[in-house]
């Protein structure tokens, strides 16, 4: 179910292009349920590809968009199992897009089989029935990391790997980051890139070095930076 994006050259992408491939996202701890609602309203506005909201804010009536979600978020210290029955409920209640964050302690310690259990277990709750994205709060790990994470997700079934959470002190997404997970399962897998995304320049930056999807939470600020 990955996605990837058609080559274009050096030529920029329109404002249209870029946002089918924008997660419009409200995820403040602090969110009511009057702005999810405003939240999807400007979505259908602008015309991007989906909404991501916490999963205590579904089910949500959201026509025309896709509803996707977080588990594990955002500090992904939570059991499997826990992270497992989240995702499984949210897509019960109308999530098609789980964004799940691995245990980035076990990627910095190299345990890569914990990292791959992890996933799968998120991955075997929700079966087929909804996409499945892998948060690897990729400014937080060195590169060697990275590579690995982004290959056992592969490995666990994921459909994509996403740069950020936005809430890690380390920062969010990078071209560096984009680049290095694009070379590692870019064409097998999406690439997300979320987290500190405020400009056009940005977001053109990212979808150059291989991002197939961005998580924006100022989708019209950076849209209206792209020509019509």
């Amino acid at each position: 179910m990955a996605e990837t994006s058609s080559e274009s050259g050096n030529r920029a992408p329109t404002r249209g292009e870029v946002a089918a491939i924008i997660d419009h996202t409200l995820l403040a701890p602090e969110a009511t349920r009057e702005q999810v609602d405003e939240t999807i309203a400007e979505a259908r506005r602008l015309g991007v590809y989906a909404i991501c909201v916490s999963p205590s804010m579904l089910p949500v009536r959201a026509p025309g968009l896709v509803v996707a979600t977080v588990a594990g978020f955002p500090s992904g210290k939570h059991h499997s199992l826990v992270k497992g029955t989240e995702a499984r409920l949210a897509v019960d209640q109308g999530a098609a897009e789980v964004d799940m964050v691995i245990d980035v302690g076990a990627a910095l310690a190299g345990d890569y089989n914990a990292v791959l259990a992890d996933i799968v277990t998120v991955r075997e709750a929700i079966g087929d029935r909804a996409l499945l994205k892998v948060i690897i709060e990729a400014a937080a790990l060195p590169d060697a990391a990275v590579v690995e994470t982004c290959r056992a997700a592969e490995r666990a079934g994921a459909d994509f790997v996403k740069t950020s959470t936005g809430f890690h002190p380390a920062g969010g997404a990078s071209v560096h980051a984009v680049r290095l997970m694009a070379e590692t399962v870019g064409g097998r897998l999406g690439i997300k890139a979320s987290g500190g995304i405020r400009t056009a320049a940005a977001a053109a930056d990212l979808i150059a070095a291989g991002a197939t999807r961005l998580g924006l939470s100022r989708s019209a600020a950076v849209l209206d930076g792209f020509p019509v």
